[in-house]
């Protein structure tokens, strides 16, 4: 007779895209969301929590960059419903806001922080499930509500430990390239849908400025673009002439930059443009006198939005558009955050397909050294913007918001950074480790751990098998403790307990010489009523 088949033992591994979180990334991840909570706090937010779970018809055909309803998501059917997991932390936020209008106030703030989940391709730093942190305003239709999340942005950015000039908020407009693609006539404000096709070929053209260069995105307006491999993209098949004036809006940037540099008549980089070289601009001065509004000075914002103003003048959205930016600006020059930190910037274009309004970019300025050594800039952090036709799916009334979403990891990973560059990066402190020298006297043992924790020191037994001393040391050492308390019969009859400072021990081992070792010993002895305070002593020092 056949032996049966053993059954068939399951894989320890995670599913594809996903991870697990430690002790160490839970906990760094908790202390920054509670100081972005206190930042949040402070400008009058409140938290909520929605349910992983919504129905699909809720969640709708709003996941960025995906053409077909409901892909993206997990979803499976339950009765007559589809269900699915959250995408992201707002659409869970306009069915709220739908379903308890009346209850909310208006405008309604909130923050919520948590998971979400993308039935998306995973690849190196891409995963399906990660972690957002949302703060948002439903129900002001002012402009004066981007300013304030923009401004909310910096400070957090501050609060977590990204200091001044290392980072900078990037704020552009959807009425702008409305309005440019009004100029270029591929976009009828009578019929929105008309061009629908080409105005989604020019968007993934623009926002592929950094990696196929000013020819690449040409060709792409044009007929099309071959690749090395290649491979052939369809372009938008516009003319020269609208090419030019959507190649007008894509040079923004470095345009500004060379008027601005006419004026200021001096040398500057692309990057850290000299304050004083745009805060003094006058109207009067020779060069590029043409672009500058008729005042005593100009900020460098100020003389974005007029250079924007120039394209879009004979669009009527593009017009409201550049008007908004200049409202930001003066409302957050007002404050105190001018060009250094929120700079209008007609090259943030991601994610223009969501928005209607104002769209916002926190992009990390330091440098860091990629797979292959070389510098680059650590890149975006958090983006938002006005989208205030959400909310109308589910009430048929428009219903203005406007919002930030951090990514929550990749912050943590330019935190890292920083301390990494420091100098000051350090692993988690685990407990104080109590060993077990006797199991007749557990009790004990548990009574020091109890002792500890009423005075606010982490604190455990070793619960593992006491028999090999050593191995309750290594134990210790894998929880990174900084103390571990001895206590034999020995010690027990004289009333004291041995104290042995594992960071100095392994500093000493590391570093010192005898002479060091012998004038500082990391093992000493002390009285078993002072054992609170004589490892508090070496927890503070």
């Amino acid at each position: 007779m056949a032996k049966d088949k053993s059954t068939r033992r399951p894989k320890a591994e995670t599913p594809k895209g996903f991870r697990d979180y430690f002790g160490a990334d839970v906990t760094e991840r908790k202390a920054m969301l509670d100081r972005i909570a206190e930042v949040y706090h402070l400008y009058g937010f409140d938290p909520l929590e929605t349910s992983a779970v919504e129905t699909v018809e809720a969640l709708g055909k709003f996941l960025p960059d995906v053409d077909r309803p409901n892909e993206g998501v997990f979803a499976w059917q339950e009765d007559s419903d589809w269900l699915a997991l959250r995408y992201d932390l707002t659409a869970p936020l306009a069915r709220v806001a739908a379903q308890y209008r009346n209850d909310l106030p208006s405008p309604y703030r909130r923050y919520a922080m948590g998971p979400v989940w993308r039935n998306e391709k995973p690849g190196p730093g891409r995963f399906r499930q990660f972690y957002q942190c949302d703060a948002d305003t439903v129900g002001a239709p002012s402009v004066a509500a981007d300013a304030e999340i923009c401004a909310m942005l910096a400070d957090t950015l501050e609060a977590v430990g990204i200091p001044r000039g290392d980072y900078i908020i990037r704020v552009n407009n959807r009425k702008v390239l409305n309005g440019v693609m009004e100029v270029a006539g591929i976009l009828d404000p009578n019929d929105p849908e008309k061009f629908a096709a080409e105005r989604g070929i020019v968007l993934r053209a623009i926002d592929k400025l950094d990696r196929l260069g000013e020819d690449g995105v040409r060709a792409l307006l044009g007929a099309g673009r071959k690749d090395e491999s290649g491979d052939f993209t369809k372009g938008a098949g516009l003319s020269d002439a609208q090419a030019e004036v959507v190649m007008l809006f894509v040079n923004a940037p470095s345009e500004i930059q060379r008027r601005l540099q006419d004026v200021a008549l001096v040398e500057v980089s692309s990057e850290h443009l000299p304050w004083d070289a745009y805060e003094a601009l006058g109207a009067s001065s020779a060069a590029g006198a043409n672009s500058l509004p008729n005042s005593a000075s100009v900020t460098r914002n100020e003389f974005t939005c007029r250079y924007l103003r120039e394209i879009v003048q004979q669009s009527v959205t593009g017009i409201e558009g550049v008007d908004e930016l200049e409202m930001i600006s003066e409302l957050l020059d007002r404050q105190g955050y001018d060009a250094r930190k929120v700079r209008i910037d007609p090259s943030v274009v991601r994610g223009l397909g969501y928005y209607t309004g104002p769209v916002f970019e926190a992009e990390l300025t330091f440098e860091i050294l990629d797979e292959k050594g070389r510098p680059r800039q650590f890149g975006s952090v958090a983006g938002g913007g006005r989208y205030d036709d959400l909310v109308k799916r589910f009430t048929g009334q428009a219903v203005p918001a406007t919002g930030v979403s951090i990514g929550v990891d990749r912050l943590l990973a330019a935190l890292r950074e920083k301390r990494k560059q420091a100098g000051t990066e350090r692993k988690e402190s685990g407990p104080v480790i109590v060993t077990v020298m006797d199991r007749d006297r557990m009790a004990e043992y548990q009574a020091m751990v109890g002792e500890l924790r009423a005075a606010g020191i982490r604190a455990e037994v070793y619960l593992g098998n006491p028999k090999n001393f050593g191995n309750q040391l290594k134990y210790a050492d894998k929880r990174n403790s900084p103390v571990a308390i001895i206590q034999g019969g020995d010690e027990a009859a004289k009333g004291v307990v041995q104290i042995k400072d594992l960071i100095l021990g392994a500093r000493i081992a590391s570093e010192a010489s005898l002479e060091e070792w012998k004038s500082q010993p990391a093992q000493f002895e002390a009285p078993r009523a002072d054992l609170v305070a004589a490892v508090r002593r070496i927890l503070e020092g």
